[in-house]
């Protein structure tokens, strides 16, 4: 994947299109992502404890991979993932202005 955990993504479509966040969890074998405030579901959580609440909380779900493209921090646009070799090291780079991403 050529997405990691960290980055700074905006979302190509769906309900949340034109959102931005940071990337939380990658998960690999299933090609998703969770995203920071994107794709926000309600879940009901009951009590397991004495002392512990239950009740209603707002939770992130996992979005397909595809759906999101990496957001440049030079040029600032959601840009494709590309890569080139510096000092025998594999090294992302930014399809549209050539810089490095983290």
């Amino acid at each position: 994947m050529r997405i990691k955990k960290g980055d700074n993504v905006q979302v190509l479509s769906g309900n949340d299109k034109g959102k931005t966040g940071e990337v939380l969890e990658v998960i690999p074998k299933e090609n998703k992502v969770i995203v920071k405030g994107v794709n926000i579901r309600k879940k009901h959580v009951k009590a397991r404890k004495q002392g512990d609440e239950s009740g209603i909380i707002s939770v992130e779900s996992a979005i397909p991979s595809s759906k999101v493209n990496v957001v440049c921090s030079k040029c600032g646009k959601a840009t494709k993932v590309g890569y080139s070799t510096e000092k025998d090291k594999k090294v992302r780079i930014c399809k549209k202005c050539g810089a490095k991403l983290k």
